[in-house]
């Protein structure tokens, strides 16, 4: 039985600044009773929800699901919508004192007879993991009585936080789910990557494999945005992986190189400089000289489209200010978008980033002049988007308030936004929420009022 989380986990070989790995933001343990911004059974749950086939079930008190369920907007396709349904066995005093793991088996049991999925995540958490209930047993018990993967998530809270969570997921699946079954030919294109670290909010990984499709790619495979069960089994059968916007699985990329020796790259497909470029470096990995012409033309034709759409609004934006307040990978792959759009981001949040993740926004700050903001309190935010004079506020919901009490325009870029705004529709839809609210009449009634 495991309880505390893997030293792998805080020794990435891959990252840049391994050699004090342990001293990073994203590698450090949370301290228990304080709040991290997110604890490893949130960074868990995130990864593996999205999946459509599958259930949750959250081995805790009541309150550690209503932390994290149902909280981010992805979306499915078609089939099973159980990514949108939310367990858990409500611990109480009693199980605390006489144990649980009757409770935790008469809940599995429950949503397999009731739902019959194709999978379940049994999320271990503080209370169960300080008492030490045998999670990984009651699932190795379960998986072969029902004939489906019951797979021990381990992430109990103070482990660590929300990147590390993204972590122990990623390790559940490559430990229980993936390489357990072969696709049948129908499934394998001519160029078949998977996508990892896709959960489609909103739809998004729609307008990726749109992109995707058009040049002749086939995604075999998205860890786990619109996936199933099987489709993550046998995503050991792709060329190449694309780890999109999360540092945090780049570990299961490592893993699977490892393993399946499938080699990975590293994009973000939020605005249209970053989208031609993961296109171009995908096609550029496969190596196949017709498929990289046929890139090279789409690219032209959707770059020229898509500033045709987006002109009469980058007009209106270019040099307005905007100050960037979100997490982790988005803290320097929506600045490229933005900068697509003329925008002239003056701080952006790194609370959640990673050491790697303030040498992208270096990369993407030409002139030095972004603020990285530590400090996310209300206060520190007006403060600094006052005396930059920002034109409006990019933010997760929590700082929607923040923003009209100050009479700054505001728009959501977190979980909740309302609108896809990756690849090239994405740049369009984006442009038009950011026009929308700066040209709101409703700030200058107010302002004019005071």
């Amino acid at each position: 039985m495991r309880l505390a989380a893997k030293e792998e986990y805080f020794d990435e070989p891959t990252c840049e600044h391994n050699g004090v790995a342990k001293e990073k933001k994203a590698c450090k343990t949370a301290t228990p009773g304080s709040s991290t911004g997110g604890c490893a059974l949130d960074g868990a749950y995130i990864v593996l929800s999205p999946i459509k086939d599958a259930l949750n079930i959250v081995h805790a008190p009541i309150n550690c699901l209503g932390n994290s369920y149902n909280q981010r907007t992805s979306k499915a396709i078609s089939g099973k919508e159980y990514y949108m349904y939310g367990f858990t066995t409500a611990m109480n005093e009693n199980d605390l004192i006489f144990g649980s793991e009757d409770k935790l088996k008469h809940g599995i049991t429950y949503v397999y007879n009731r739902f019959k999925p194709q999978g379940i995540f049994v999320y271990n958490t503080c209370v169960p993991a300080l008492t030490g209930e045998d999670i990984e047993g009651v699932s190795k018990e379960l998986t072969a009585k029902f004939k489906i993967p019951i797979v021990p998530v381990f992430s109990q809270g103070f482990s660590g936080n929300k990147n590390l969570g993204n972590k122990i997921a990623g390790d559940a699946l490559f430990t229980h789910i993936i390489g357990k079954k072969e696709p049948v030919i129908d499934l394998l294109g001519d160029f078949n990557i998977n996508l990892i670290g896709e959960y489609n909010i909103k739809g998004e990984l729609f307008l990726i494999k749109k992109a995707l499709k058009t040049i002749g790619i086939n995604v075999l495979s998205t860890i786990t945005g619109d996936s199933t069960i099987e489709e993550i089994m046998y995503s050991h059968k792709s060329e190449l992986n694309v780890v999109i916007c999360s540092k945090a699985l780049v570990y299961l990329a490592r893993k699977m190189k490892e393993k399946f020796g499938i080699p990975y790259i590293e994009e973000s497909f939020f605005g249209m400089t970053s989208t031609n470029r993961a296109v171009i470096d995908i096609v550029n990995s496969i190596g196949n000289m017709k498929l990289i012409r046929k890139a090279k033309d789409y690219i032209k034709i959707m770059t020229k489209n898509t500033e045709e759409k987006i002109y009469g609004y980058k007009k209106f934006l270019t040099g307005r200010k905007v100050l960037l307040f979100t997490g982790g990978v988005k803290s320097w792959s929506l600045i490229s978008a933005l900068n697509d759009l003329g925008l002239r981001v003056i701080a952006t949040g790194v609370k959640k980033s990673t050491d790697e993740d303030k040498l992208r926004i270096k990369e993407f700050d030409e002139n030095g002049n972004i603020i990285m903001l530590d400090n996310g309190n209300p206060v520190n935010l007006i403060k600094i988007a006052k005396e930059n004079e920002a034109d409006i506020i990019l933010a997760g919901g929590r700082n929607q308030y923040t923003a009209i009490k100050s009479l700054i325009p505001f728009l959501d870029v977190n979980q909740e936004r309302l609108e896809p705004y990756t690849a090239y529709e994405g740049i369009e839809f984006l442009a038009k929420r950011i026009y929308s609210e700066i040209k709101n009449p409703l700030f200058k009634l107010l302002k004019e009022s005071i």
